[in-house]
């Protein structure tokens, strides 16, 4: 099968002898074999790129849901959508997801986020998971500004959860109003600033990797600054789990 076990390790390949569609195979007989255990849950049927750094080609393909219980770095895009009113305030829209969400059921969540699957550029990913999403036409989801990257790692149901997530700012029009399409969302609503802050600070409410993403949001556009008390410790906390 290409993988062997001992008490201590799993090892594939490790010869170097197979080809990545080989890899890709024999590892997926093992995470269906894990998801039929019960130890792997959420299942996805999207495929997730094992490599030694982001644009390196594939070693392997693993299925989505495996990927903290694996260890292996995952990546995503994240959008913060927001509309600047004739003050010059801004003000972010935020998802509610759906109580029937495989993750995070009910929590707030961006404008819009989704995996990264392998094969697909992350300017694509954000079009398509705009309309998916939030019924935002392709024409405007497209201006959607890449601002950087959010790094963290985090116990994720005693797995390890490596992520890089690619941010991106769209500027929506005051009279536009995203509407759910795909089940994920419940809901949208427009938050002011303050009143982000106040829910972040306060609750557990908001899924914990957009709270990075949105105060990396803060930070950026000079809502929190260095006045603040820990703020050098804040902004270096966003990128924690390397960039590879």
């Amino acid at each position: 099968s290409g993988v062997e076990a001992t008490r201590a390790t799993v090892e594939m390949d490790p010869g170097g002898a197979m080809t990545p569609a080989e890899r890709t195979t024999a590892a997926a007989g093992v995470t269906a074999s894990l998801k039929d255990a019960g130890v792997i849950g959420g299942w996805r049927d999207e495929l997730f790129p094992v490599s030694s750094g982001y644009g390196q080609e594939p070693l392997l393909l693993v299925e989505r849901a495996s990927a903290s219980l694996l260890g292996i770095r995952a990546y995503g895009v994240h959008i913060n959508g927001y509309v600047t009113l004739p003050n010059g305030e801004k003000e972010l829209w935020v998802a509610k997801r759906s109580a029937t969400k495989q993750t995070f059921p009910g929590q707030l969540d961006h404008l819009v986020a989704g995996g990264l699957p392998a094969g697909v550029p992350p300017g694509v990913c954000v079009v398509k998971e705009c309309g998916e999403e939030a019924s935002i036409p392709p024409e405007l989801a497209a201006a959607a500004k890449p601002v950087g990257i959010v790094t963290y790692v985090q116990n994720y149901n005693g797995c390890c959860k490596r992520d890089v997530l690619f941010c991106y700012d769209l500027e929506l029009p005051a009279d536009f109003v995203p509407m759910p399409d795909d089940g994920e969302v419940e809901s949208f609503e427009r938050y002011s600033i303050p009143r982000v802050m106040e829910v972040i600070a306060n609750t557990t409410t908001f899924k914990t990797n957009c709270v990075l993403v949105i105060v990396d949001f803060f930070v950026r556009h000079g809502m929190i600054g260095p006045e603040e008390p820990g703020y050098m410790e804040l902004v270096a906390s966003l990128r924690t789990g390397g960039g590879n």
